[in-house]
């Protein structure tokens, strides 16, 4: 099976979370190809699709927000996962995070089947006038590997466990969100 995984990432936290997710995957026998949202064009070829985006201001990635926009139609009809990447604290560790209501959004156009939030990561020499400022008092690494590869368990067992064709989740809203999704 052959599973994509793509992300929105600023400050490349996110895209750690994409490498050690599809490295968990890989490590259940299923063929997984990492890139960047911005940098990939379709899902053809792909027998399940897991998009990430980093949380910046209760807003998710333009990058990963634009992949579902440009392929809704196509994602309607596999089996979707999306995560998000933000808090700079323990508390996606604690206990489940809901997705924002972008993200929420977003999983009901498209049928996704779940989402998990994984802590962020914020390095102390962030560049830009809103990063650097909360990285004097938020700079820290609170991705967890061990929630990562759980969470990637759960993945695979429910691929192993789905008849092809995949049969999509009830979507719903058949529209895109009223919300601006780009």
């Amino acid at each position: 099976m052959r599973v994509l995984v793509t992300y929105g990432s600023k400050r490349g936290g996110t895209a750690g979370l994409a490498e050690m997710l599809g490295e968990a995957l890989a490590a259940q026998g299923l063929q997984v190809d990492v890139r960047p949202a911005a940098e990939t064009k379709g899902v053809e070829g792909y027998d399940a699709v897991i998009v990430g985006g980093a949380l910046y201001l209760e807003r998710w990635h333009r990058d990963a927000r634009r992949f579902i926009k440009r392929n809704a139609e196509a994602l309607q009809s596999l089996p979707v996962w999306l995560f998000s990447s933000g808090p700079l604290d323990d508390s996606a560790a604690q206990h489940e995070l809901p997705p924002i209501a972008q993200v929420e959004r977003l999983m009901n156009w498209i049928g996704a089947r779940g989402h998990k939030t994984f802590g962020g990561r914020l390095l102390p020499d962030a560049k830009g006038f809103i990063a650097s400022k909360m990285a004097r008092d938020h700079s820290g690494d609170w991705r967890d590997p061990r929630l990562i590869r759980a969470w990637a368990a759960e993945i695979g067992e429910a691929l192993r466990a789905g008849a092809a064709p995949w049969e999509a989740r009830p979507r719903a809203e058949e529209q895109p969100p009223e919300t601006p999704i780009v």
